[in-house]
C-alpha cells in the first residue's frame, strides 16, 4: 500500500491570499469512555511541513508525541477543544462533536477565514434541537464559517494532519491520566476504546462518571 503524505494542495489557493486557513478533526468519536477531542491548526503563509508529518493513525505514539512541538512552531495559531463524556450523553455525539470542534476554533482567538474539515461532512454544522428537559448546547459560533471536507484529509492536507496529531496526543495523555484514578479499564492502553480488557472491566465493576452511558455498553 502507497502511503500518502499530507500537503499544502488543499491550503494553498487560500495562502495566497494571505488568509487564515485552518484544519480541523477529531478523535475519539467511537470509544466507550472520555471525551471526544478536536484539533484546529491554523497557517497563513506557505511554509515547509513538519518532517514526519502523516496521518496519525499510521504513527507511534513516540513520533505523535515528536511532532507535537515542531507542528506548534509550524503553525500560525493552534488550539484543542473537547466534549465529555456527560455531554455526549446529554446532547448525542454529532452535537458533542459541534462543540468540541467550536471550543478548538475559539482557543485560537483570531478571525478563521477558511476551514478544511476531515471527512465528508462539517463537524460545525449540525441539528442543534435536545430533549425537553435537557440543558441546551451552546450556540455554534464557526457554524457559518466557509468549510471545505476532504475525505482521508488527515492524509492529504497538511493542517488537517497536525490538527489530528495535536488531538490524538491530547486525548491520549488525558486518557493516560484517567487510568491512575480507574486502572482496572486499562486506559492507558486501550485510550477508552473497546478492548477486551475493558470491556471485561465494565462487566465486573460497572461504568464510571468517565463511560458514555448512551452507548449502551453495561
Amino acid at each position: 500500500m502507497v502511503r500518502m503524505h499530507p500537503s499544502l494542495d488543499f491550503e494553498s489557493p487560500f495562502l495566497h491570499d494571505a488568509k487564515l486557513v485552518v484544519g480541523i478533526d477529531e478523535v475519539g468519536r467511537g470509544a466507550y469512555a472520555g471525551p471526544v477531542t478536536v484539533g484546529a491548526v491554523g497557517i497563513q503563509s506557505a511554509k515547509e511541513i513538519p518532517n514526519g508529518l502523516q496521518d496519525s493513525k499510521l504513527l507511534t505514539a513516540r513520533a505523535r508525541e515528536a511532532l507535537v512541538e515542531p507542528i506548534r512552531a509550524w503553525a500560525d495559531v493552534w488550539g484543542i477543544g473537547s466534549a465529555t463524556a456527560e455531554e455526549i450523553d446529554m446532547w448525542g455525539i454529532r452535537i458533542a462533536l459541534a462543540v468540541a470542534a467550536d471550543r478548538a476554533l475559539a482557543a485560537l482567538n483570531v478571525p478563521v477565514d477558511q476551514l478544511l474539515i476531515d471527512g465528508p461532512s462539517n463537524l460545525l454544522r449540525c441539528p442543534l434541537g435536545v430533549a425537553l428537559g435537557v440543558a441546551q448546547p451552546p450556540v455554534i459560533r464557526f457554524a457559518a464559517t466557509p468549510a471545505q471536507m476532504i475525505v482521508k484529509g488527515d492524509q492529504k492536507s497538511a493542517t488537517i494532519g497536525a490538527a489530528a496529531v495535536l488531538a490524538k496526543v491530547s486525548r491520549d495523555a488525558y486518557m493516560t491520566e484517567l487510568s491512575n484514578e480507574h486502572p482496572q479499564y486499562e486506559w492507558a492502553g486501550n485510550k477508552g476504546y473497546g478492548a477486551p480488557g475493558h470491556i471485561a472491566a465494565i462487566a465486573a465493576c460497572g461504568l464510571t462518571s468517565y463511560h458514555r452511558k448512551s452507548w449502551n455498553i453495561s
